[in-house]
């Protein structure tokens, strides 16, 4: 039996705790905050997308960095581990499209709760708004500091999230630790944010959501990435779930200049039967002018950006729209130009990327391979995925693997 410190009582700390404690180890859980699990409050817009219900080779394929490090965890703790996991513990959960799981009660606080209760049956002793302000090692022993006392423990799980919403308590303290160990701490980045683009064209664009279109990003006509789903304008650019996932793919970008945006805003239809379309369009509308004769194929505020950037007056006359010109209309509406200029600042990123090399962490266990006894789980470490529950199913399974191995 060992005395066991977790930090932070986030997804990964609250199921690194249960795991630890389950061996029948002594688990204390140090937590800055009030109460356990602020991040979890406000992940999927406070429903909570607890994981993804793929398989493991699925999961895999949507982890942006460091992947082949999670496949260990990935088939000895799977998504479908982590249902069962939760549904043991009280928690009826619901599949929606993407495969996506949230709690049945559409309430992330229950998911927080299924996790505390499982960590109290199990003995672990929360002690809250006790931030941890000094972690060190002396022999065998780790000594922990925190404004209200030292303690001493045999093994610590660094579970302190990375530096995105530090208003939920993730303020880079594992980092610190890491750093204070001599480890790698890889370049920190935003990741599943917005994206910051020249607004001279979009600007009115402001609050206008697109459904079923496809975004892809490239450099020098090689694809970055490319992504089909939802998206929204916004005051500082674009934003809303396949923006969030392209920005993953993004966030080592230094000049942006570089960097093709392109939207194709009918990706169903390829460029023949669009063309087919438009010839519709344009022999029912012949009379009118062509800021009036797109309407049935695109929102109204979207019509003059587009021909804008097809460089088609928005008062001309349907009828007198030449074939080069509409050949430069049907290539606008299958590649709508933006310049991105920026992601937007770490803090709003929904994840951090970057965070402690993995090449310094044994994979089965999440253990330090300098340092024994010092654990990195979820955020903390350089790893990410896309959104649909990925990132908090590499909390719970790098949790898992950390708090099960101490024995």
């Amino acid at each position: 039996m060992k005395r066991v410190a977790v930090i932070g009582a986030g997804a990964s700390g609250l199921m690194a705790a249960y795991a630890a404690a389950k061996n029948q180890n002594t688990v204390t859980v140090f937590e800055k905050n009030e109460k356990a699990g602020k991040k979890i409050y406000i992940t999927g817009k406070g429903r909570c997308n607890v994981t993804n219900d793929t398989s493991p080779e699925g999961f895999l394929e949507n982890v942006v960095r460091n992947a082949k490090f999670l496949k260990g965890c990935a088939y000895t703790f799977p998504p479908q581990k982590t249902m069962q996991f939760l549904e043991d513990g009280g928690l009826a959960l619901k599949v929606e499209r993407g495969n996506r799981v949230f709690p049945a009660s559409d309430k992330a606080s229950d998911v927080t709760k299924c996790l505390e209760r499982y960590c109290r049956n199990a003995g672990v002793l929360f002690l809250f708004r006790e931030g941890v302000s000094a972690l060190d090692k002396k022999g065998d022993v780790f000594s922990i500091k925190t404004e209200k006392g030292e303690y001493e423990f045999d093994a610590v799980i660094v579970c302190t999230g990375g530096v995105s919403y530090p208003a939920t308590g993730s303020t880079g303290d594992g980092f610190v630790f890491a750093r204070r160990f001599g480890l790698c701490v890889k370049p920190l980045h935003p990741a599943l944010c917005g994206i910051v683009c020249e607004m001279s064209e979009i600007s009115r664009l402001q609050g206008l959501t697109l459904k079923n279109v496809r975004i892809t990003a490239s450099r020098q006509g090689k694809i970055l990435g490319s992504f089909f789903g939802e998206m929204l304008f916004t005051h500082f650019g674009i934003s809303g779930p396949i923006v969030l996932s392209l920005s993953s793919l993004l966030n080592g970008v230094e000049h942006w200049k570089e960097i093709s945006l392109e939207i194709d805003l009918k990706p169903a239809l390829d460029e023949a039967t669009l063309d087919k379309r438009l010839l519709r369009d344009f022999e029912k509308y012949k009379n009118k002018q062509m800021q009036n004769a797109l309407d049935e194929l695109l929102p109204k505020s979207l019509v003059l950006p587009v021909l804008r950037q097809a460089s088609v007056p928005p008062e001309q006359p349907v009828n007198a729209l030449s074939k080069a010109a509409r050949a430069q209309l049907l290539r606008t509406l299958k590649g709508f130009r933006l310049q991105g200029k920026s992601l937007r600042p770490i803090e709003e990123g929904i994840v951090t990327a970057g965070g402690v090399d993995i090449a310094q962490i044994h994979p089965k266990s999440m253990e330090c391979k300098s340092v024994p006894g010092l654990y990195f789980c979820g955020e903390a470490l350089d790893v990410d995925a896309f959104t649909g529950g990925f990132n908090l199913q590499i909390a719970f399974m790098t949790g898992y693997a950390a708090g099960n191995s101490i024995r």
